[in-house]
């Protein structure tokens, strides 16, 4: 096995080319994720994007996108966004995990959303989890008779929903491949607001993670296009999701609706809208993520697994990368597997929110009830 290592912006259109079809021959590398475009936006942002390409008889058969740091420590490629992670490969590929950290100076590579399929990497997977899948198909008709034959059990208090909405606020209506910018901006805001509100840390908030969302917004390509969903009353938007698709995979990335209509459920209205129009755009699977939320529940038709763990060589970074790095996962998975830990911690969170925004708007006020605008940072 000959292993050469690249920058995303090296890749010829050849190796792209074979990227791509050992995305189409194998079903578990669909995801969009795991598509060269995905490598090559984060690579725009992340200095230490970098893709280690396998061959067999000097033929790409391999591509195993990942961010280097300091000291050879090592990450799946958008740690932290992307929800899969693979060396993608041909059928009948096989390679050393070793091997493979040493030809890409890897001490240690740490993953959190990994393939099931990864043999050669499995003996280094510390957990795995459920990432909840919808498999979706063209229904015939209208959304309302898709949402009644696909979600018996929710389609008649959605529809009530969005009749009222209808009534309150304006027409709805849905568009799947919304190519306003400013709506991508909109939905940004009100995500951001969301973490901040939750307690969450606001991923909106790094400009490089903000930057990645305009570019993949623009990217349009067999493998890969950004596409940006729009739940709107009359004029105003209600809801929007923005992920990115391949030929037949939707990812669920960034959902997020208007809080001052939160009453008519529109996030679940824009989870079920947007899968109505995957189904109609050709996409078949709708890959939720990773993590235990209540709408999963209600929308999965299935599971995947996927893996978290740390691949290493014996190395000292390494070691001491696994000593700070398991613990703090451990503890954030055992909170997030017991509902007796999980809720109180949620309320936590959003008890620390609010404080952080008061704390916030208490700053933005002058002492004489005028507002001020602030510094930007």
């Amino acid at each position: 096995m000959e292993i050469t290592i690249h920058r995303p912006g090296e890749l010829t259109s050849e190796l792209r080319a074979a990227w791509h079809r050992a995305m189409d021959e194998s079903p578990e590398y669909a995801n969009p994720f795991l598509a060269p475009e995905f490598t090559a936006g984060v690579g725009l942002f992340r200095g230490g994007a970098r893709v280690a390409v396998l061959r067999q008889g000097g033929v790409p058969a391999g591509f195993f996108p990942y961010e280097r740091g300091p000291f050879g420590t090592g990450r799946a490629i958008g740690l932290g966004l992307s929800d899969c992670q693979a060396l993608v490969h041909r059928p009948g590929v096989t390679w050393d995990a070793g091997e493979l950290l040493r030809a890409c100076g890897l001490s240690i590579f740490e993953f959190d959303h990994l393939v099931q399929e990864q043999r050669p990497f499995a003996p280094h997977v510390t957990g795995t989890f459920a990432s909840p899948v919808i498999d979706v198909k063209p229904g015939d008709g209208g959304y309302p008779e898709w949402l009644r034959a696909t979600y018996p059990g929710l389609a008649k208090t959605t529809l009530k929903k969005e009749r009222r909405l209808g009534r309150d606020v304006g027409e709805v209506r849905f568009v799947f491949d919304e190519r306003d910018p400013e709506m991508l901006r909109t939905l940004m805001r009100w995500k951001s607001a969301q973490y901040r509100r939750t307690g969450r840390m606001d991923r909106f908030s790094r400009p490089w993670i903000v930057a990645l969302a305009e570019h993949l917004f623009r990217v349009r390509e067999e493998h890969f296009t950004g596409v940006l969903s729009v739940l709107y009353a009359g004029d105003r938007p209600v809801a929007a999701h923005f992920g990115p698709r391949s030929s037949t995979v939707l990812a669920a990335w960034f959902t997020a609706y208007d809080p001052e209509l939160h009453y008519y459920s529109p996030g679940l209205m824009m989870h079920l809208r947007t899968a109505e129009g995957a189904a109609r755009a050709g996409v078949t699977l709708v890959d939720l993520g990773r993590g235990d939320k209540e709408y999963k529940d209600w929308l999965k038709t299935r599971e995947l697994r996927v893996g978290e763990g740390f691949a290493a060589r014996a190395h000292p970074v390494a070691l001491a990368q696994r000593l700070w790095r398991r613990p703090v996962r451990g503890l954030r998975n055992t909170v997030l597997a017991h509902p007796g830990l999980r809720d109180p911690a949620d309320h936590l969170l959003k008890a620390a929110g609010r404080l952080r925004t008061q704390g916030r708007a208490a700053r933005i006020a002058s002492p004489a009830g005028r507002t001020e605008r602030l510094p930007k940072r």
